[in-house]
């Protein structure tokens, strides 16, 4: 695949945050569904008067229905007499037309070669758990998971450690035809905050489908004590799905942020991210 821009167009970043609460994930779908990336799309249409021409977004990390992003990246391919009458005023414009819980914080010409998904390096999300017997705060319901066990934080985060590096992590993702579980996890760590809020921050240089939230399920696990430490990666070496291991609820999970390479560098990230991959020949998993 190219990633050249067609002529008579300019290739556009958009960084962009929502509240997933009311949308049926990122990805278009059928049947009138809300979705992120369908209201985006109309609104561009809409303030750019450009009813007859598609507008296709491609994001960087595809999120679920109920899930949130404070530092999403897309781009679109804009023709290029739109974007130079509309590109001093499209930003406030979006802003008058959105709904208010997605909003288009930046607008700018994208570097040659960018590909808001596979230009990308690493994505970041952070998963929100309290372990307060009194449950959530009201105000925060929509964006944090209550468990109602006490957790223990170091024997997560003894667990985590488990799973850093590059794995198949088959173990913790839905299958998909076609589509490689291998991923290298950057990070995986937990913190306990003043509020007693645990923040499970999580770094890879990309993330398989309930990946995220299946790795949150298994140290959920271990930090209410129904299993030892070594259980996480000891699933991750089986390389199958456990049925002990839940994929926790979707508003609990926030795309924090997403990172890029250097703009010289970013033709041959492309080309690398597209490549299938496949593990070392007798490589273990947790060592």
């Amino acid at each position: 695949m190219s990633d050249e821009v067609q002529p008579g167009f300019v290739r556009v970043r958009l960084d962009l945050s929502y509240d997933g609460t009311a949308f049926s994930g990122w990805a278009k779908q059928a049947g009138g569904r809300r979705t992120v990336q369908g209201e985006i799309e109309d609104a561009l249409r809409t303030v750019t008067r450009s009813r007859d021409t598609v507008f296709e977004l491609t994001v960087a990390g595809r999120t679920d229905a109920g899930v949130h992003a404070r530092g999403q990246v897309a781009h679109v391919d804009l023709p290029r007499e739109v974007w130079a009458e509309q590109h001093g005023k499209l930003l406030k414009r979006l802003a008058g037309r959105l709904s208010k819980d997605v909003r288009v914080w930046a607008l700018r010409e994208a570097p040659s070669g960018f590909n808001a998904r596979f230009s990308a390096v690493w994505r970041r999300y952070a998963y929100r758990v309290t372990d307060n017997p009194g449950g959530v705060d009201p105000l925060l319901r929509s964006h944090v998971l209550w468990h109602d066990w006490p957790l223990d934080v170091d024997a997560m985060n003894e667990a985590a450690q488990r799973l850093l590096g590059e794995h198949d992590f088959a173990a913790y993702c839905k299958k998909r035809e076609g589509a490689t579980t291998i991923r290298t996890l950057q990070q995986l760590s937990l913190e306990r905050g003043a509020d007693g809020i645990i923040t499970a921050t999580v770094r890879a240089d990309a993330f398989c489908h309930n990946m995220v939230r299946s790795l949150i399920g298994a140290l959920l696990f271990v930090g209410d004590g129904h299993r030892p430490p070594d259980w996480p990666g000891n699933v991750l070496a089986a390389g199958v799905r456990d049925s002990a291991v839940h994929v926790v609820r979707p508003h609990g999970l926030t795309l924090e942020e997403v990172g890029y390479p250097a703009d010289e560098l970013l033709a041959a990230r492309n080309i690398e991210a597209r490549n299938r991959r496949s593990l070392p020949s007798g490589g273990g998993c947790c060592g």
